[in-house]
């Protein structure tokens, strides 16, 4: 654990000026010094003690002695700066599930509860938050400015931070943290977002390689989802995750030693003879190298640009199992969606839907009831799974809900409907009795989970 792990609550009578004077000094001493990358922590405490001991020492000369709580405060703000998110850190709580900032002074934190609460300000103005966003983005290798309005980055912890400056009255900034990295699909059963019956159907589903579309809409439990079943991809499999920004983190936890995890790569400043930022990496670039990497499947966070055409590509060429999360308020919806996207870059509406009939398996939809306004919580929960079963009336692919939540319930059961892949389903386990609806199973599946 870091010494200085997080900034007390009275931090918030520091000097903030002071905190970005001597963390420009410690960024400045570190650099000279060279030491390695896994050891810049260790020095840079020591470097952030001294520093803040000459201040103290200024101080003193000047007729004014800082107590000592508030020098340890002051270490820890600079450590937060220079190594973290500086003020910002505070805010990254276990209980916290998002955070939404709506300039230098508005802070709301929305917990897991659902509960939501006003924090503390982020910065002294508008133009500071602005400064410290910059520094982020320069050590994470991105950019922000008037010209370049947007930034998207991975945290530290996983988390990932969306700002937009300059197109809106005052900086706006989302922190989505995703507190469920590990969670298997064992564990959104015992959290009641997937039945039994669902879980082993989509254990199974896993196993048996169909190719899988989780839509939803913000919030609903997208990534969360397909995280926990990529968790059931065999260990000897060679596949890929590939991501605007990091946000599934599958190759840190260690349980694929094949695994590839590729991340999109935003363009510098000047423009290429393309007419592209230069140095630019693209998702549909990154899905389509992927393609020749001898991957056995292909996992895309989210689909919502021109990946969706190699994304089609490899679940339509590959050996299966390939799957990509979209935003989509239902199975059906989530069919046009993919047409929408697909004919962003030129192709047709009947060519796309028999593209999809023939590259699409399964549709997994999440939905999140927010009942927080009537005192409730909120509840996430797959609420509905279809199959694509080839080409229906009117030139559209057909589908055959296996499962779907009734509208008093948060939770999908089988509407008794037979999949079409019900003989790979077999082989990888799976006991048809889960489908029954109103009936137990003839085994309980144990030896899949």
């Amino acid at each position: 654990m870091d010494e200085f792990a997080s900034l007390p609550e009275s931090a918030a009578e520091l000097d903030w000026a002071v905190v970005r004077q001597l963390r420009d000094v410690v960024v400045d001493r570190l650099s000279a010094s060279r030491v390695p990358q896994a050891h810049q922590r260790e020095r840079g405490r020591d470097i952030i003690r001294r520093t803040v001991s000459s201040w103290v020492q200024e101080q003193i000369s000047a007729g004014s002695r800082p107590a000592s709580s508030y020098t340890t405060q002051l270490q820890q703000a600079i450590f937060d700066s220079v190594f973290q998110l500086g003020r910002l850190q505070p805010l990254l709580r276990p209980d916290v599930e998002n955070i939404e900032i709506h300039g230098c002074d508005t802070t709301w934190l929305r917990l897991q509860s659902g509960e939501l609460v006003r924090g503390p300000a982020v910065a002294d103005s508008d133009e500071d938050l602005v400064t410290e966003l910059q520094f982020l983005a320069s050590r994470a290798g991105r950019s922000l400015s008037a010209s370049h309005p947007r930034l998207h980055m991975e945290l530290p912890d996983g988390s990932r931070l969306a700002a937009v400056i300059a197109t809106t009255r005052r900086p706006q900034i989302v922190i989505r943290r995703h507190l469920l990295q590990a969670a298997a699909v064992q564990d959104l059963v015992a959290k009641k977002a997937l039945t039994p019956a669902l879980g082993h159907f989509l254990t199974a589903a896993v196993k048996a390689k169909r190719n899988i579309v989780v839509c939803g809409g913000q919030n609903s439990g997208k990534t969360t989802l397909i995280r926990s079943l990529a968790g059931l991809i065999p260990r000897h499999e060679r596949w890929a995750t590939a991501e605007q920004e990091y946000e599934l983190h599958l190759d840190k936890l260690g349980q694929h030693p094949h695994l590839v995890a590729f991340q999109a790569r935003e363009g510098g400043s000047e423009i290429g003879a393309d007419g592209r930022a230069a140095g630019e990496v693209s998702l549909q670039e990154i899905v389509r190298d992927s393609l020749r990497m001898n991957l056995s499947r292909i996992l895309v966070g989210e689909v919502r640009g021109s990946e969706v055409i190699p994304m089609l590509d490899a679940m339509s060429t590959g050996d299966g199992g390939s799957m990509c999360t979209l935003h989509a308020r239902s199975a059906p919806d989530a069919l046009e969606r993919l047409v929408v996207l697909c004919g962003r870059y030129g192709v047709t509406p009947e060519v796309a839907y028999r593209w999809i009939a023939g590259a699409v398996d399964l549709i997994v939809h999440l939905q999140m009831w927010d009942e927080t306004a009537l005192g409730g919580g909120r509840t996430r929960f797959v609420s509905q799974v279809s199959e694509v079963v080839g080409m229906g009336e009117g030139g559209r692919p057909a589908l055959n809900t296996l499962f779907h939540a009734p509208a008093s319930a948060p939770e999908a059961v089988p509407t008794g409907i037979a999949p079409q892949c019900a003989p790979e389903l077999r082989r990888n386990g799976f006991d048809m009795g889960w489908l029954q609806h109103g009936r137990a199973p003839v085994t309980q599946m144990g030896g899949v989970w």
